[in-house]
């Protein structure tokens, strides 16, 4: 079906190493091109060794669901004749101890507002749109955790 390719590359450069105080600053290189600035998350490592403005593996995971389900989400309007103008999602995720009580995102929050052109589905098409969407999505079949579609129509 494919195969995917990232480069992972950290550096130390001159920073002390073995008293646990180096940057957790790197970047993640895509194989089409872009180059993404990543760190350890901030509230897993505390400032200054985790860098804020970049993005963490957990944020990654959270947008990797959402962006995962907003294209099938597309896909299964476009067939089923609605027009999408906008597509919005407040995506959140949840770190907590699992049932194996390992610390994992537990749970993500999926929070789509959209807009079409032209007749839009009514509340139960678009709950099958979201379902199929949930349904189709790599990211949601690769995971344990729980991925949850609100909806505030």
């Amino acid at each position: 079906m494919g195969s995917y390719t990232a480069t992972v590359h950290w550096q130390r450069g001159d920073q002390t190493y073995s008293d646990g105080k180096y940057s957790r600053g790197h970047n993640w290189h895509f194989d089409g091109g872009a180059t993404v600035p990543a760190s350890a998350s901030p509230h897993i490592v505390p400032l200054p060794y985790s860098v804020e403005q970049n993005v963490d593996p957990e944020e990654a995971f959270v947008a990797a669901a959402s962006s995962c389900h907003m294209l099938f989400f597309l896909h299964f309007a476009q067939q089923d004749g609605y027009v999408v103008d906008d597509y919005r999602d407040e995506a959140f995720g949840t770190m907590a101890k699992n049932d194996e009580g390992r610390v994992a995102v537990t749970h993500i929050a999926l929070n789509p507002v959209i807009a079409y052109e032209g007749v839009k589905p009514d509340e139960a098409a678009e709950a099958d749109l979201h379902h199929r969407a949930h349904e189709a999505c790599f990211i949601a079949n690769s995971v344990k955790t729980e991925i949850e579609i609100v909806s505030d129509r």
